[in-house]
């Protein structure tokens, strides 16, 4: 009977310890997570209430599982079972503390502050401190799970001997990733690119959605996501404009006729601006920057708060602008102007009779058909 009690006795009590002194911590963070609603630690902490019950457990069964004797000669075995789940539980509870602690550092940051950018910036060395947060803690415990077993601690000198040879290879082979590590922490807190920052990169307009040790992750405007290694952008050239105020200042073109009224055109921006709320009335301008033979460059600037707004701004002037011209001064638009022939002086243009006679060209020109829109 001693036999199945004890196992039982030990097993059963430590599993029913666990989840009382679970359920109890959980009940005094969710009451803190009330009490407290103006941080979210609390209710952060409450996400690491799996490897917390896992830590518990694993520790009472460690330090009493020798007690059941039918289990004896299973010993070795057994602890170092729940060894390796300790060791792998605690390091999953210290990953989710360090989480909870540097979310809600990043929360009320973000609350005290209303620059954007700078929101932005913590945001992504946030992120990328948790990624180095997460990979150390996993390193430790591996190498602390290795370190466990004899057969290592006994190969732990030649390791130790060899360890500069095998840095120089594991260096070498790992080199492209090495370098897209250190460009991550370069991107982190040298401020060039942020998590949720409007690039252009390679012809390519989107923003940037994530942001990792080793890739970076732009959503396109059409949804498309491009992922490229963070090296790209340390070194080599990219459009960010996001950078500073995320105020800018776009530029629409019109080719017209020579004869289109530029001044009922700045007139006619004035109001289409007055209309559209994307324009956030800072400034606007119009102004003839090129001519052609057959056409006349016409350019309009505008203004607005950020990135989305100037694409709403660019689009509603250039195809109102359009109908307007369309709808009230068709002869605006680009046309193929044609004229009478010159004749040049003294050039005979042969009769009906096949007699040629000398004639004012101007008079005598045939006429050429007109084309064209106008």
């Amino acid at each position: 009977m001693e036999n199945v009690l004890r196992p039982l006795i030990v097993v059963g009590g430590s599993v029913l310890l666990t989840l009382l002194i679970g359920w109890a911590t959980d009940r005094l963070l969710r009451k803190a997570d009330n009490r407290h609603s103006e941080t979210p630690l609390w209710g952060l902490l409450r996400r690491g209430r799996i490897p917390y019950m896992l830590v518990l457990c694993a520790a009472m069964l460690r330090g009493s599982y020798d007690q059941v004797r039918p289990l004896q000669r299973h010993n070795a075995g057994i602890g170092q079972t729940l060894t390796l789940i300790l060791i792998g539980a605690t390091a999953w509870l210290v990953i989710r503390i360090a989480a909870a602690v540097v979310e809600t550092t990043y929360s009320r940051y973000a609350r005290a502050h209303h620059d954007a950018a700078r929101v932005r910036r913590v945001r992504t060395q946030v992120t990328l401190i948790m990624r180095v947060v997460a990979a150390t803690v996993g390193v430790v415990a591996v190498a602390a799970m290795l370190l466990t077993f004899p057969a290592m601690r006994a190969a732990g000198a030649s390791l130790l001997a060899s360890a500069g040879i095998l840095g120089i290879v594991a260096g070498v082979a790992a080199q492209s990733t090495l370098s897209n590590m250190f460009a991550g922490l370069q991107i982190a807190f040298g401020d060039m690119v942020r998590i949720g920052d409007t690039v252009v990169v390679d012809g390519e307009w989107g923003t940037v959605e994530e942001i990792t040790l080793t890739f970076l992750t732009v959503r396109t405007w059409d949804e498309r996501r491009i992922t490229m290694p963070v090296s790209y952008f340390t070194s080599k050239p990219f459009e960010n404009w996001s950078r500073g105020t995320p105020q800018m200042t776009g530029i629409v073109y019109w080719h017209v006729d020579h004869t289109a009224p530029v001044e009922l055109m700045r007139e006619r921006l004035r109001d289409i601006l007055r209309e559209c709320p994307a324009w956030d009335g800072r400034d606007y301008g119009l102004a003839v920057t090129d001519t052609t033979p057959n056409t006349m460059q016409v350019r309009a600037l505008v203004t607005a708060k950020d990135a989305d707004d100037i694409w709403t701004v660019r689009v509603t002037v250039r195809e109102q602008m359009l109908r307007w011209l369309t709808d009230h001064h068709p002869y605006a638009l680009p046309r193929v102007n044609t004229a009478d022939a010159t004749l040049a002086p003294g050039f005979h243009r042969v009769n009906g009779n096949g007699n040629g006679r000398d004639g004012d060209s101007s008079r005598h020109a045939h006429e050429l058909p007109r084309t064209g829109r106008g």
